[in-house]
Parts: structure tokens; C-alpha cells; sequence
């Protein structure tokens, strides 16, 4: 696993910041870390990150204990904190150049340089000053800088916070791209960016983990029922979708059917149709957005 999270506990005084919260994240995972305000979020990221320790339980990444091993965990992530830190009187490569030969690169760090400013689209803006570029711009040379040492994990906060749409979507298609060969871990409060790039979640909430699965699974936990909507050519029997196993109800309103099933039967519905000479123009799963899940799971944080 490349990270591993066993009954994570941190106490601040008389409050409990983190109660026995345990997860995993596989390589190749890009898992949205999610939570209010206050949940539980940052503190888990600092002690991934070995900022501060855990007052009890276990964290590794890569196998490398973050209390025994901090130098070999470092070496294993980079990170963007949500207040990226820059020296923004820096040119772009300079800054970039400077961070690999503090990190140990030597001969390789003019290498990795021009391969990261290439990576994260950085080319045209590479002899700007940091304090020249925008948000979403600076945010790229964090990026870059992350992993300039070629990390196996990434631990990205907020990494859309602040940037305009055209922005958020190059920055999103550049982590889904960075997704294929490191294991993410990303925290934000945009759903919609979670859903595009995202593969599971796990949320938060009051320092305690309230859920951890695939997105799809955990709409369709909460939401119970499922719910299929079917376009047909024509009307058809709708006795014949009912004898489909599972289905609960369905409601006609001219050639398009509302199917409510105790699970997923579009396959099922999908052999009826061929069976009986149906032709399916189209079928749809609705599911409970990540937003409405995340506000049903989280509705007792105050």
C-alpha cells in the first residue's frame, strides 16, 4: 500500500482531534480526502507529511513508519499545501533549479527541471518572475516543485482553491494525468472536481472516518433504492420490466419508463429489451450527487 493508516489518534489539550481514524491508499489510487471545516483534514495531511506525530496509532507511506523513518516518508511524497509557498522575486526555472539542489537532485536536478516545467505546461512562462504569474500559474510551479524528486505519492491541498473555471479544468486534467502513474491523495471542498478525478473518497467528520468506498458505491448506499430511467422507441408491456428480479416499481409516461430497483438491473433491462424486440433508445442511472452525500454524512458537524 502506499499509504496505510491504523487507528490514527492526535490530541490537542482536551480535544481529540483525530479519533482512531484507519484507511488505505493502493498505488495508482486517486482518493478525494474530504471533510468541513475543523474535521480532521490538515492533521491527517501533517502527520502523512511528518509535520507533527501522531499521539497514538500507526501511519506509513511506502511502507516507511512517519515517526521511525521521516527522511525515507519525505523522499517518498511531495506535497502542495494549500497556501503555496513560493519566492515569488524568483524567475520560474531559478526557483525550480534552487529546489532540486536543495533536495539533493545534483545531476539531475537541470533534468528534472525541464522535464516538470515540460510536464505541467510551465514552458512559455518558465523566464517569469513567480510574482508575475497567476494563480493557477503559481500553483503549476508548486506542482512542479512537488515533484521534482520524483515522489511515488502526491498530498495535494485545496490544489484548485482560488482559480478561475478555465483554470480549475487544466489543472484537474493535469492531476488525472499525474494520477496514472503516482498515487494521489487530494483534499478539496469542490465536489465536482472530486468527481471528475477521483476513484474513491474518504470522508471526515468530527475526526472520526464516516465513509470510505468508491463513489459510485457510496451514492448508491445512501441512496437505497436505484433509480433507471428507460427511453424506448416505442411503449412497451411494462409487465415485462417487472418481472425483472430486484425491480420494485415502475411508472410510465409515454415511451420513457422510471425503474425503481433494489440494485443496479440496466444489464438485466438491457437483455429484456433484446429478448422481447424492444428498441432501447437510451438508460440512465441516477445517483445522489457527491455534494447531497457528503451533506447527509456530514449534517451533524456543527
Amino acid at each position: 500500500m502506499s499509504i496505510v493508516v491504523e487507528k490514527l489518534t492526535k490530541v490537542y489539550g482536551a480535544q481529540k482531534a483525530l479519533n482512531e481514524i484507519s484507511f488505505e491508499v493502493k498505488p495508482g489510487d486517486v482518493l478525494g480526502f474530504l471533510g468541513p471545516n475543523g474535521a480532521g483534514k490538515s492533521t491527517t495531511m501533517k502527520i502523512l507529511t511528518c509535520y507533527i506525530p501522531q499521539t497514538s496509532g500507526l501511519a506509513t507511506v511506502c511502507g516507511f513508519d512517519v515517526i521511525k523513518n521521516p527522511i525515507e516518508v519525505r523522499q517518498q511524497i511531495g506535497y502542495l499545501p494549500e497556501l503555496n509557498p513560493l519566492y515569488t522575486d524568483m524567475f520560474v526555472k531559478e526557483y525550480l533549479l534552487f529546489s532540486a539542489e536543495v533536495q539533493g537532485l545534483g545531476k539531475l536536478a537541470n533534468i528534472r527541471v525541464e522535464e516538470m516545467i515540460e510536464r505541467v505546461g510551465l514552458t512559455v512562462e518558465r523566464k517569469k518572475k513567480i510574482g508575475q504569474l497567476s494563480k493557477g500559474y503559481k500553483q503549476r510551479v508548486g506542482l512542479a516543485q512537488a515533484m521534482l524528486h520524483n515522489p511515488k505519492v502526491l498530498i495535494l491541498d485545496e490544489p484548485t482553491s482560488g482559480l478561475d473555471p478555465n483554470q480549475v479544468g487544466e489543472m484537474r486534467d493535469l492531476i488525472k494525468e499525474i494520477g496514472k502513474d503516482k498515487t494521489v491523495l487530494l483534499s478539496t471542498h469542490i465536489m465536482q472536481e472530486v468527481e471528475a478525478m477521483c476513484n474513491r473518497v474518504v470522508i471526515i467528520n468530527k475526526g472520526k472516518i464516516v465513509a470510505n468506498d468508491a463513489i459510485e458505491k457510496l451514492q448508491q448506499k445512501l441512496v437505497g433504492e436505484v433509480v433507471i430511467t428507460v427511453e424506448f422507441k416505442n411503449p412497451i408491456n411494462e409487465s415485462g420490466l417487472k418481472a425483472i428480479k430486484e425491480v420494485l416499481f415502475v411508472k410510465q409516461k409515454g415511451n420513457k419508463y422510471t425503474v425503481k430497483a433494489n440494485s443496479d438491473v440496466r444489464e438485466q433491462i438491457s437483455m429484456a429489451a433484446s429478448a422481447n424486440g424492444w428498441i432501447l433508445l437510451s438508460m440512465n442511472l441516477e445517483e445522489d450527487s457527491l455534494e447531497n452525500v457528503f451533506q447527509k454524512l456530514t449534517a451533524n458537524s456543527k
